[in-house]
């Protein structure tokens, strides 16, 4: 394991240090995650990874619109889902909704042969707003539906973010494509992608590269984990 940390904090109290990779790792109770900035989460003890909203699909909806996009833009997706699986030792993979924007087009079937080269994975689809196919689509084999919520350890799967979370568990969503907005006193701006963390629920960003950003209201107690420069950096508003 590539992983190294000296020290265990616990996400609710404390900060915690920058993993070698540029990466952080947080802990909830006792469910340790790594933030990565490939836009996800690994869970070795789970030996899972989490990846929410990548919208797979969404260029050839446009493009069957009349909007060109390139045709590689789901591609890059992809290979970085092959590197994470070859780098991270994965028994399943847990998409967190808007798996596939909207009506299917032949870009399903592309991201199906994609991953029938991970036989030994399990993949699980926690169903979002955009991921309306025919439940038939999904009888390949391949998947496990979720059609709305999932309990993984201490953590409370979702796709929306959840109004009521039970005690103990940390709800682990998406659907926001949450972002931060920082200015600088030199009046320098930077706006990125985060994960973003308040209480008990943690917003993931979104794994697309065609997709929008959300820049959130922050309140006292909040933390994001923005991804800058293939880094993950906590910013804690404690005011």
């Amino acid at each position: 394991m590539i992983w190294k940390k000296t020290d265990n904090f616990n996400c609710k109290q404390e900060l915690v240090q920058v993993v070698p990779i540029g990466g952080i790792s947080i802990q909830w109770e006792s469910e340790e995650m790594y933030l990565l900035p490939d836009k996800c989460i690994y869970l070795p003890s789970h030996q899972a990874l989490l990846i929410a909203d990548p919208h797979f699909g969404k260029a050839a909806h446009f493009r069957k619109a009349g909007i060109p996009v390139p045709e590689n833009v789901h591609t890059n997706d992809f290979l970085k889902i092959q590197r994470l699986l070859g780098e991270f030792p994965s028994k399943a993979v847990y998409f967190l909704g808007d798996l596939f924007h909207s009506d299917w087009n032949t870009s399903w079937d592309d991201l199906e042969s994609f991953l029938d080269f991970f036989p030994e994975t399990i993949f699980h689809l926690i169903k979002g707003n955009h991921d309306i196919l025919p439940a038939a689509i999904y009888r390949s084999g391949l998947w496990q539906v979720h059609e709305s919520t999932l309990i993984l350890g201490e953590l409370y799967l979702s796709h929306e973010p959840l109004d009521q979370i039970p005690d103990g568990l940390l709800n682990v969503c998406g659907h926001i494509h949450p972002g931060v907005h920082l200015r600088g006193k030199g009046r320098q701006n930077l706006t990125a992608a985060c994960f973003f963390l308040r209480r008990n629920q943690l917003v993931m960003p979104a794994f697309g590269r065609f997709t929008g950003l959300a820049k959130m209201k922050v309140q006292a107690g909040d933390v994001a984990y923005m991804v800058a420069e293939k880094k993950v950096i906590a910013i804690d508003f404690k005011q």
